[in-house]
Order: C-alpha cells, then structure tokens, then sequence
C-alpha cells in the first residue's frame, strides 16, 4: 500500500523490479490517452482480460498519465482487421494472435503457434530469451510494428466433432472450422478448413454448416456452449502446443513514448503474459471436469492421424521455406531451437510429468 500510495505522488513509476521516475521527472511526462483493438470479444473473458490487465497496469504505474481504453472484436475494427489499424495508425496498440494473419505472410505464425510447434514455455523461451524476439521484431518492422508477448492459453485442445476420428481416411471431406496453418496442413489430407469467427462457430455446428471445430480449450469451449452441438472432444490441439498472443503498436507511436513509458509498458505484456497462461490453468481442468460429467466424449487423436500430419505439417514448411525468404530466416532459427528443447524435456520436464501421471492414476485406482 505504501508503494502505490507513492507512485501516486510521484505520477509515474515501472512495475516492480523496473525503478521508479523522480517526482521532477514525473512532472513532466506527458498525459497520453491511446486506444487498443483487441481481436477478442469481451464474453472470452481470460483472453480478452490480457489486455484490460496491461491497460490497468501502466495507468497504476504513471499515477493515471498514460491511459489506454481497450475496445473488444468488432467495437472498432474486425478481428481480421487489428493488425492493419496498428499499422495503418487508425489505433496506437491491437492484441491478437498472429496466426489470424498467415493470408499476409506465412511468418506470421511463428509468433504466435504452428503445428507441431513449441509448447508455451519453450514459445516464451525462444521469444525473450532465445534470439526470437529480435528476428520477429525485424519482420514486424515491415508492419510498422512494435511487437510484445502479451499472453499464451497453454496446448488448447483439438477441437469438437460430430462423428469419431479413427483413421486419416475419416478426414477426408471434413468441413473443419481450423485457424492458422492448421487448415493448410489439414487440407493436404482431405479436410476443407473453415473460417468462422468464435461468435459463430456454435450456429455453424449446429445447423450441420461444419461438421468439426476448435477454438481454444476447455474453459472457453465451454462458454461458447459447443459441447451442446458435437459430443466428440479430441486432443491435443497439435497445432496450437503453446499459441502466443501478442501486443502490437504503431512504430511511430512506440517511437513518439518517453522511455519511461516505453519500459512501463513492456512490462505489463510481460505481467499479461505470465497472468493468462496462470488462469487457463487454473479454469481448464474444472471446465474439462464439467464436460465430462455432462457427457462429452473425450477422445486422442489417433497416431495414425497425428504421425500423417506431422508429415504434412513439416513437407508445407518445405514448401514455404523455399519460396519465402522471410519465413525461412526465422523458421530454421526457430526449428534449432525447438529439436535442442526436445532433447531437454526428454530429460527431466517429461520423465517428471510422466512419473507423476503414472502414480496419480495408479493412486486414484486403489
């Protein structure tokens, strides 16, 4: 209390562990007020919050001087439209996940989640601490972005289906509401990817528009009611082992910030980051528990299925790599990465989290 009661004195001041302005200092930054369009509506409430968590944080840590109002999907732009009212300046920040955008560039995806890809630690690893986030800023550049972490949902789940998956040949045909390169990979096995944004996924799987969905996981899932209109729940969501979500702002507009803000900012991605990834896992495993008591079928996706699209998930990231000099840059940067983290799980992450399954199951059956 008597930490904040000084920031509000002083006017300005970073979040923990980032130092606090001088009151001289604080006395002359400026009043700035921006906007953020977010690619999500308010019903999500965990990834939507994310946002809503940075703008409380940097108007605590500036005693109220740096405010930034935070529209959900639709309110001023699209969900398809974040990343161009960033660019454009129509707004100075977006939040989105940048697989919605791989129509522009593949690379996208490689901030946010491809399949077959890392899991949401190694994703913030490769990010902050492994080279990511200088490679990802240079191709935002192009955007007149400013690009930060801000949020991941942790693996989400394969998505819901009105009749079983037990072959690849049961692909075949499947109108699939998939985002990102998903839908690609997909498609070279016989799916037909759909793109329905979350608000109608529930209309489309119950008229029989789609015959299959994903969204997120267990807790958002279970919001959007599509346990009602498919009874199969597979996993994993092999496309999305640890989907990133991030903060854009206008080049110019980071550019224009004192450094001070600048840092303040930062830092409340960096605290969204780490506060969404805590509430899905704190929300999932109670949703999953609910889905399951009222019926939902929970079923893997078999390994004939995931072993043929790992094979076209890695033959289309061939075929990307060879015609787009961008993607391949960050894309074999990235790949080195993610085999040398493979090696490490192995060795202690994955042993631990086995072990310990193993014995839960063996406990809960005396």
């Amino acid at each position: 209390m008597e930490r904040r009661s000084f920031l509000k004195k002083a006017g300005v001041g970073l979040a923990a562990g980032a130092g606090v302005a001088t009151s001289a200092r604080a006395a002359e930054l400026p009043s700035i007020k921006w906007r953020l369009a977010s690619a999500f509506p308010k019903s999500l409430d965990t990834i939507y919050a994310a946002a809503e968590i940075v703008s409380k944080r940097v108007a605590e840590a500036t005693g109220g001087k740096f405010q930034i109002q935070v529209f959900g999907a639709g309110e001023l732009v699209p969900t398809a439209g974040v990343l161009d009212a960033v660019k454009d300046g129509t707004v100075e920040m977006g939040h989105s996940t940048s697989y919605y955008f791989v129509g522009k560039d593949p690379t996208f995806a490689l901030d946010c989640a491809i399949p077959f890809g890392l899991n949401s630690r190694q994703q913030t690893a490769w990010t902050y601490e492994g080279g990511g986030i200088d490679l990802l800023r240079e191709f935002f550049k192009d955007y007149n972005i400013y690009n930060m972490p801000c949020g991941n949902t942790g693996a989400q789940m394969g998505g819901w289906f009105r009749k079983e998956i037990k072959t690849v040949k049961d692909l075949e045909g499947l109108k699939f509401r998939v985002g990102g390169l998903a839908g690609q990979v997909l498609a070279k096995l016989g799916v037909v990817p759909q793109q329905i944004p979350g608000g109608d996924i529930y209309p489309a799987l119950e008229k029989g528009t789609i015959d299959a969905a994903e969204f997120v996981g267990p807790y958002d899932d279970q919001k959007l009611g599509l346990n009602k209109v498919a009874k199969y729940y597979y996993y994993p969501g092999w496309w999305e082992g640890g989907p990133q979500v991030s903060a854009y702002v206008n080049i110019k507009q980071w550019a224009s910030l004192p450094k001070e803000y600048q840092a303040i900012l930062e830092d409340a991605c960096s605290h969204a980051h780490v506060v969404m990834q805590a509430r899905y896992d704190v929300k999932n495993p109670i949703a999953l528990k609910q889905l399951v008591g009222s019926g939902t079928q929970l079923r893997p996706f078999p390994n004939e299925v995931m072993a043929a699209c790992y094979k076209a998930a890695h033959d289309l990231y061939d075929e990307i790599a060879a015609k787009n000099p961008k993607f391949k840059k960050i894309y074999d940067h990235w790949k080195k990465f993610r085999d040398d983290q493979l090696q490490w799980f192995a060795v202690a992450e994955n042993r631990f989290d086995n072990f310990m399954q193993a014995t839960r199951a063996a406990t809960a059956k005396k």
